[in-house]
Protein backbone atom coordinates (compact mmCIF):
# COMPACT_ATOMS: atom_id res chain seq x y z
CA UNK A 1 0.00 0.00 0.00
CA UNK A 2 1.07 3.76 -0.51
CA UNK A 3 0.29 6.26 2.18
CA UNK A 4 -0.31 9.89 1.33
CA UNK A 5 -0.19 12.84 3.52
CA UNK A 6 -0.21 16.61 3.00
CA UNK A 7 -0.30 17.48 6.88
CA UNK A 8 -3.42 19.58 8.20
CA UNK A 9 -1.88 23.22 7.44
CA UNK A 10 -4.56 25.28 5.33
CA UNK A 11 -2.85 25.11 2.04
CA UNK A 12 -4.29 22.88 -0.33
CA UNK A 13 -2.58 20.09 -2.27
CA UNK A 14 -4.41 19.35 -5.26
CA UNK A 15 -1.77 19.28 -8.10
CA UNK A 16 -0.60 16.06 -5.81
CA UNK A 17 -3.79 14.39 -5.55
CA UNK A 18 -4.99 14.88 -9.42
CA UNK A 19 -1.35 13.51 -10.39
CA UNK A 20 -1.31 10.20 -8.50
CA UNK A 21 -5.29 9.85 -10.12
CA UNK A 22 -3.73 9.84 -13.44
CA UNK A 23 -0.79 7.81 -12.76
CA UNK A 24 -3.49 5.19 -11.00
CA UNK A 25 -5.30 5.69 -14.35
CA UNK A 26 -2.65 5.22 -16.79
CA UNK A 27 -1.83 1.80 -15.03
CA UNK A 28 1.72 3.45 -13.62
CA UNK A 29 0.65 3.11 -10.03
CA UNK A 30 -1.34 -0.37 -9.47
CA UNK A 31 -0.64 -0.50 -5.49
CA UNK A 32 -3.73 0.70 -3.16
CA UNK A 33 -3.59 3.81 -2.43
CA UNK A 34 -4.58 5.62 1.03
CA UNK A 35 -4.31 9.50 1.16
CA UNK A 36 -4.93 11.75 4.17
CA UNK A 37 -6.00 15.04 2.13
CA UNK A 38 -6.12 17.66 4.43
CA UNK A 39 -7.70 20.86 3.33
CA UNK A 40 -7.25 19.97 -0.74
CA UNK A 41 -10.90 20.46 -2.34
CA UNK A 42 -9.54 17.86 -5.10
CA UNK A 43 -11.36 14.50 -4.42
CA UNK A 44 -9.80 11.72 -5.49
CA UNK A 45 -11.50 9.56 -8.14
CA UNK A 46 -9.42 6.34 -8.08
CA UNK A 47 -8.60 6.22 -4.37
CA UNK A 48 -9.41 6.02 -0.94
CA UNK A 49 -8.71 9.02 1.02
CA UNK A 50 -10.56 11.14 4.37
CA UNK A 51 -9.60 14.70 5.04
CA UNK A 52 -8.24 14.26 8.30
CA UNK A 53 -6.69 11.25 10.44
CA UNK A 54 -5.88 10.54 14.04
CA UNK A 55 -2.18 10.53 15.21
CA UNK A 56 -2.89 6.80 16.08
CA UNK A 57 -4.35 6.08 12.74
CA UNK A 58 -1.72 8.13 11.01
CA UNK A 59 0.80 5.48 12.48
CA UNK A 60 -1.58 2.58 11.36
CA UNK A 61 -1.58 3.84 7.91
CA UNK A 62 2.27 3.67 8.02
CA UNK A 63 2.79 0.58 9.30
CA UNK A 64 0.41 -0.48 6.89
CA UNK A 65 2.17 1.33 3.95
CA UNK A 66 5.31 0.06 1.56
CA UNK A 67 6.03 3.30 0.01
CA UNK A 68 4.65 6.78 1.99
CA UNK A 69 4.55 10.52 -0.40
CA UNK A 70 4.62 12.66 1.74
CA UNK A 71 4.66 16.49 1.58
CA UNK A 72 8.00 17.95 2.79
CA UNK A 73 6.95 18.47 6.19
CA UNK A 74 9.86 17.17 8.27
CA UNK A 75 7.65 15.89 10.77
CA UNK A 76 6.35 13.64 8.67
CA UNK A 77 8.74 12.49 6.49
CA UNK A 78 10.56 11.87 9.78
CA UNK A 79 7.74 9.76 10.96
CA UNK A 80 7.86 7.53 8.07
CA UNK A 81 11.44 7.20 8.58
CA UNK A 82 11.56 6.12 11.83
CA UNK A 83 9.07 3.21 10.76
CA UNK A 84 11.39 2.20 8.09
CA UNK A 85 9.32 3.33 5.31
CA UNK A 86 10.27 4.00 1.52
CA UNK A 87 9.30 7.78 1.18
CA UNK A 88 8.82 10.03 -1.58
CA UNK A 89 9.02 13.73 -0.43
CA UNK A 90 7.12 15.83 -2.53
CA UNK A 91 7.83 19.86 -2.45
CA UNK A 92 4.27 21.83 -1.82
CA UNK A 93 4.98 25.46 -3.59
CA UNK A 94 4.27 28.91 -3.23
CA UNK A 95 3.34 29.72 -6.77
CA UNK A 96 0.03 27.40 -6.61
CA UNK A 97 -0.61 28.20 -3.63
CA UNK A 98 0.35 25.35 -1.83
CA UNK A 99 2.57 27.16 0.99
CA UNK A 100 3.81 30.24 2.28
CA UNK A 101 6.76 30.12 0.31
CA UNK A 102 9.15 27.23 -1.16
CA UNK A 103 10.94 26.05 1.54
CA UNK A 104 9.97 22.20 1.15
CA UNK A 105 12.56 22.36 -1.59
CA UNK A 106 15.30 22.88 0.80
CA UNK A 107 14.06 20.25 2.99
CA UNK A 108 13.13 17.41 0.94
CA UNK A 109 16.62 18.76 -0.94
CA UNK A 110 18.15 17.78 2.38
CA UNK A 111 16.91 14.58 2.83
CA UNK A 112 17.15 13.47 -1.13
CA UNK A 113 21.03 14.66 -0.79
CA UNK A 114 21.41 12.75 2.63
CA UNK A 115 19.92 9.68 0.31
CA UNK A 116 17.09 9.18 2.88
CA UNK A 117 13.92 10.22 0.83
CA UNK A 118 13.51 10.11 -3.08
CA UNK A 119 12.69 13.84 -3.49
CA UNK A 120 10.11 15.42 -6.00
CA UNK A 121 10.68 19.31 -6.59
CA UNK A 122 8.80 18.87 -10.02
CA UNK A 123 5.67 17.27 -10.17
CA UNK A 124 6.11 15.58 -13.30
CA UNK A 125 9.05 13.57 -12.08
CA UNK A 126 6.78 11.34 -9.88
CA UNK A 127 6.08 8.78 -12.21
CA UNK A 128 10.00 8.59 -13.05
CA UNK A 129 10.64 8.55 -9.10
CA UNK A 130 8.04 6.10 -8.14
CA UNK A 131 9.11 3.81 -11.27
CA UNK A 132 12.81 3.82 -10.01
CA UNK A 133 11.80 3.64 -6.42
CA UNK A 134 9.85 0.47 -6.98
CA UNK A 135 12.23 -0.92 -9.67
CA UNK A 136 15.16 -0.33 -6.95
CA UNK A 137 16.71 1.67 -9.39
CA UNK A 138 16.80 4.41 -6.44
CA UNK A 139 18.38 3.02 -3.08
CA UNK A 140 17.55 5.21 -0.49
CA UNK A 141 19.90 4.65 2.78
CA UNK A 142 18.47 3.08 5.74
CA UNK A 143 17.65 6.13 8.65
CA UNK A 144 19.07 5.52 11.91
CA UNK A 145 17.87 7.96 14.40
CA UNK A 146 20.98 7.98 16.75
CA UNK A 147 21.58 11.02 16.03
CA UNK A 148 18.49 12.97 15.91
CA UNK A 149 19.71 16.35 15.87
CA UNK A 150 22.02 15.74 13.05
CA UNK A 151 19.91 16.01 9.98
CA UNK A 152 17.87 18.56 11.75
CA UNK A 153 21.01 20.71 12.16
CA UNK A 154 22.36 19.72 8.37
CA UNK A 155 18.70 20.87 6.91
CA UNK A 156 18.51 23.79 9.06
CA UNK A 157 22.12 24.61 7.89
CA UNK A 158 21.05 23.85 4.24
CA UNK A 159 18.06 26.08 4.96
CA UNK A 160 20.13 28.86 5.66
CA UNK A 161 22.53 28.65 3.26
CA UNK A 162 19.54 28.84 0.47
CA UNK A 163 17.32 31.60 2.02
CA UNK A 164 20.51 33.87 2.51
CA UNK A 165 20.92 34.23 -1.55
CA UNK A 166 19.66 37.16 -2.81
CA UNK A 167 17.59 35.03 -4.78
CA UNK A 168 15.13 34.06 -2.14
CA UNK A 169 15.85 37.44 0.03
CA UNK A 170 12.29 38.75 1.52
CA UNK A 171 11.85 41.82 0.61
Amino acid sequence: MIFVTVGVRKYPFNRLFKELDELVEKGVIKEEIFAQIGTSTYKPKNYQFVEYISQEEFQEKIDLSDIVISHGASGSIMRALNSKKKVIAVTRLHEYGEHIDNHQISINKAFGNNGYVAPVINLSELSEVYQKLITNKIKLKPWSNNEPMMLVNEIDAFIQQTWNTDKFKRR
